[in-house]
């Protein structure tokens, strides 16, 4: 694993998240690569192959937003969300935040074992929601 923006294999990210995940279907090797520039990501590799990925979007000091977080199927089972997961909580510029959030689908109980929890007061988040169209 590493936060090597350097190692990152933007292609391979591109068609997972693109064909693969359900929360960025239609997203463009463009949008993929300015998510990259802005954000801390992390890579993880097999054999020089590049088989996850998470990124966190922050300020450093208030807030982070963790996203596009995955494993390749293939390598699933193998603890390796749980060494993504423990490497990106135990960051030093990720320490002391008020807020670090997250939407998942299906994988609350992969994050409940790092601290995150339903928000704990959803009455005071709004959103503009857009729904991105599939190509």
């Amino acid at each position: 694993m590493s936060t090597d923006k350097f190692l990152l294999q933007p292609s391979a990210i591109h068609d997972y998240l693109c064909n693969k995940s359900y929360w960025a279907s239609g997203r463009t090797m463009e949008a993929v690569l300015s998510s990259i520039e802005h954000s801390l990501c992390y890579g993880v590799y097999y054999e020089s192959k590049q088989i996850g990925f998470a990124r966190v979007i922050t300020d450093y000091v208030t807030f982070a937003y963790l996203a596009d977080v995955y494993i390749l199927e293939e390598h699933r089972g193998k603890g390796l969300s749980k060494q993504l997961m423990e490497t990106i909580i135990a960051h030093p510029r990720l320490q002391g935040l008020r807020r670090f959030v997250l939407a998942t689908r299906d994988a609350h109980a992969l994050y409940e074992k790092y601290g995150f929890r339903a928000l704990s007061k959803p009455e005071r988040w709004m959103e503009i929601f857009k729904d991105v169209p599939k190509t």
